[in-house]
């Protein structure tokens, strides 16, 4: 496992991932584990999550546990997310990541299209928070990072279904912050610049454009997956308790 800082207070949480069987959410998922944390992670994609379990399972203080769900299907997400705390106690921290960034041109996208984007990259977080929010205030307080993304804030037009999505989550981040800080709950953001995934390295990249996107960095290196875990586990842990309502950019400083 990658070396990371150790926050104490996160050793033993109940701790939920969503899409964290690959990507992003596997490197988050493995940074959780090596805290000592109670991991369970939803994801859809089965083959990768399992042998991420097996990966981490023998190197873990407690065995992660996987949670086959996909996220459009709410009554699924509810399921899991009682699955989880059933497992490894009411969930105090709770990490939603799952997303999924397809290009469209806006010609092509009709309203089932449009539906389908949102009901992956907005809806769950609002219900996976709903889902969650009854056990931390009974546990006397919890934490929620929600994963935005940089790409709103670019003005990029080849997913406008997606950037949509990812600026109503900085506007879901501040609406529950104001909601739950009263019950000791803080909720914050992430927003990630391009981060080298299989996924996007597969799909999206090529040697012109990571170059032009990491010239423009101030650290001239290409984001990796396993950058967005110090962020997060410091969002998630009470080094951060008195942070909330915050959106925390770690895209290698944009130009």
């Amino acid at each position: 496992m990658t070396a990371y800082p150790i926050h104490e207070d996160l050793k033993d949480a109940s701790v939920l991932i969503t899409g964290g069987g690959s990507g992003i959410g596997a490197a988050l998922t493995e940074g959780f584990v090596a805290q000592g944390a109670k991991v369970a992670f939803i994801d859809i994609a089965e083959k990768e999550s399992e042998a991420l379990v097996e990966r981490l399972a023998s190197r873990a203080a407690h065995r992660p546990l996987f949670l086959k769900a996909d996220l459009r299907d709410i009554a699924a997400l509810r399921k899991a997310v009682g699955d989880a705390a059933a497992a490894h106690g009411p969930v105090t921290v709770l990490v939603n990541n799952a997303a999924r960034d397809d290009r469209h041109e806006i010609e092509a996208v009709d309203e089932d299209y449009w539906e389908n984007n949102l009901a992956i990259n907005l809806r769950p977080h609002f219900f996976t928070i709903q889902a969650v929010a009854e056990g931390m205030k009974q546990a006397g307080g919890g934490a929620i990072v929600n994963f935005t993304s940089t790409s709103y804030m670019l003005n990029g037009g080849d997913m406008p279904a997606y950037t949509s999505a990812k600026a109503g989550v900085v506007g879901l981040t501040k609406g529950m912050a104001g909601k739950l800080g009263p019950h000791n709950i803080r909720v914050n953001a992430i927003a990630p610049g391009w981060v080298m995934t299989k996924r996007q390295k597969s799909l999206w990249v090529t040697e012109e454009g990571l170059a032009e996107m990491v010239g423009r960095q101030c650290i001239k290196e290409p984001i990796q997956p396993e950058d967005m875990v110090g962020p997060c586990l410091f969002l998630a842990s009470n080094a951060a308790r008195m942070v909330t309502a915050q959106v925390m950019i770690a895209d290698g400083g944009m130009l």
